[in-house]
């Protein structure tokens, strides 16, 4: 069953769904997680306490994605493209799993920094 979350990023605030995957299971028990933000292009990405494998990762993904990046065990929200990205494509540093979405507008996410403290809880 998926999980409503709220993602809470500098002053920009987000709902959104975890998936029923494996790793989106996982992340939801480890709910909620609080953390500094990375940005790498039109993404945030946070280091979080959870350890993941591979699942159906994908190179490639949509606008307002909701992932997981097994190498840095790292929370990602891809807004826009990354300075991997080619052309229109939003492209991971390199495959993550796909664990949700955001709703609405993920380009609000644009206004946020570098470094800003970013809240990721179930509602």
């Amino acid at each position: 069953m998926p999980t409503a979350i709220r993602i809470t990023a500098g002053s920009v605030e987000l709902s959104g769904e975890l998936n029923d995957s494996e790793t989106a299971k996982t992340i939801s028990e480890a709910l909620p997680i609080e953390a500094q933000g990375s940005t790498w292009g039109d993404e945030i990405y946070l280091s979080i306490p959870v350890s993941c494998g591979a699942e159906d990762p994908r190179e490639v993904v949509e606008m307002g994605d909701l992932a997981y990046w097994p190498p840095g065990s790292a929370f990602c929200i891809f807004f826009g493209s990354t300075p991997a990205s080619e052309g229109d494509e939003i492209r991971p540093a390199s495959a993550v799993n796909v664990i949700g979405r955001v709703d609405g507008d993920a380009t609000a996410l644009k206004s946020v920094p570098d470094g800003a403290r970013v809240i990721v809880e179930a509602v």
